[in-house]
C-alpha cells in the first residue's frame, strides 16, 4: 500500500554523501544488521545490535551504535532500556521524544504479546506463559507494582489490575480492598505477583505476612488464592512453591 512517509522521519536513501559519491559508513552497517537479525533471528544479536534495530527508524541520518551502547551501559539490558521511564530515557544525550515514542511502543508490543498467551486459555495449566507474562510487564520496574490475575471457575482471566504502585521497596496492600475487587468481579480465583526494584526475588517477611491475610480474608468468601509470585530482574519466586501459605 503507497501512502505519506512516517512524521519525523526521512528515507536513508537521501542521507547526505560522506564525501564525493560515498555513502555514509553506518547505511552499510544498517542493511548488514537488519540482514543478520532476518537470517539469524534477535538471539544471534546482542542487545545493543538489538536496540540499534529499534533506533533506525527514529534515527534515520546518523550512526545510532554509541546511543545504543550508552542506553545499555546506563539502564544494563535491552529489555530495561525498553521498560525504562520516559523521564530517565530523556536524561541521556540523544534520546529525542521519537526514541522514546518508539521504544514505549516496543514494551507495549511485548506486553499484548504476553497477554496474548494467557488469554482464552486456563491459566494453571499455562504457567509459563503466566510467569512469562507477569515478568514482561513488572519484573524491570522502577518502582514496586502489585498486580492482581483475577479468575473464573474454568481458571481463565477474568481481569489483570494493577492495584498499587509504591516506592523503590513497598506499595501498600489492603486484603479487604482485594477481597471487594475479587466480588466485584465474581472471581473464584486470583493469583497475587508483584517485584522487587532490588533485583532479588526472595519473598520478604512482609511479603508472606501480608499474602497470609489476603488469604485469611478471602477463604471464607470461597476465593482461592493460586500463588504469590515475586518478579526479579533475573528470576522469581512463587510463595506456594516456597510452602509459604
Amino acid at each position: 500500500m503507497v501512502g505519506p512517509p512516517d512524521p519525523g522521519t526521512e528515507p536513508e536513501s537521501e542521507a547526505p554523501a560522506a564525501g564525493a559519491g560515498e555513502a555514509p559508513h553506518y547505511l552499510g552497517h544498517r542493511e548488514r544488521l537488519r540482514a543478520r537479525f532476518l537470517q539469524a533471528g534477535a538471539d544471534a544479536l546482542p542487545d545493543y545490535e538489538l536496540l540499534e534495530l529499534v533506533l533506525f527508524r527514529a534515527i534515520p541520518r546518523r550512526d545510532v551504535k554509541p546511543l545504543a551502547k550508552a542506553l545499555i551501559r546506563r539502564f544494563g539490558s535491552f529489555a530495561e532500556v525498553v521498560s525504562a521511564e520516559p523521564a530517565r530515557l530523556a536524561e541521556v544525550e540523544g534520546v529525542s521524544q521519537g526514541v522514546i515514542t518508539d521504544l514505549k511502543l516496543m514494551e507495549a508490543a511485548g506486553r499484548r504479546l504476553a497477554r496474548g498467551a494467557i488469554q482464552e486459555r486456563p491459566l494453571l495449566s499455562s504457567w509459563s506463559a503466566v510467569l512469562d507474562y507477569c515478568r514482561t510487564t513488572m519484573a524491570f520496574s522502577a518502582r514496586e507494582e502489585f498486580r492482581i490475575l483475577f479468575l473464573d471457575k474454568r481458571n481463565h482471566l477474568i481481569a489483570d489490575e494493577v492495584q498499587g504502585r509504591g516506592t523503590v521497596d513497598h506499595t501498600p496492600v489492603y486484603p479487604r480492598e482485594v477481597a471487594r475487587r475479587a466480588l466485584e468481579l465474581s472471581a473464584t480465583a486470583i493469583i497475587l505477583a508483584h517485584n522487587h526494584p532490588s533485583g532479588d526475588s526472595a519473598p520478604s517477611a512482609a511479603d508472606v505476612r501480608m499474602t497470609r491475610e489476603v488469604v485469611n480474608v478471602l477463604d471464607p468468601l470461597g476465593i482461592i488464592v493460586h500463588d504469590h509470585i515475586i518478579l526479579g530482574r533475573t528470576g522469581h519466586a512463587s510463595l506456594k512453591g516456597l510452602k509459604l501459605f
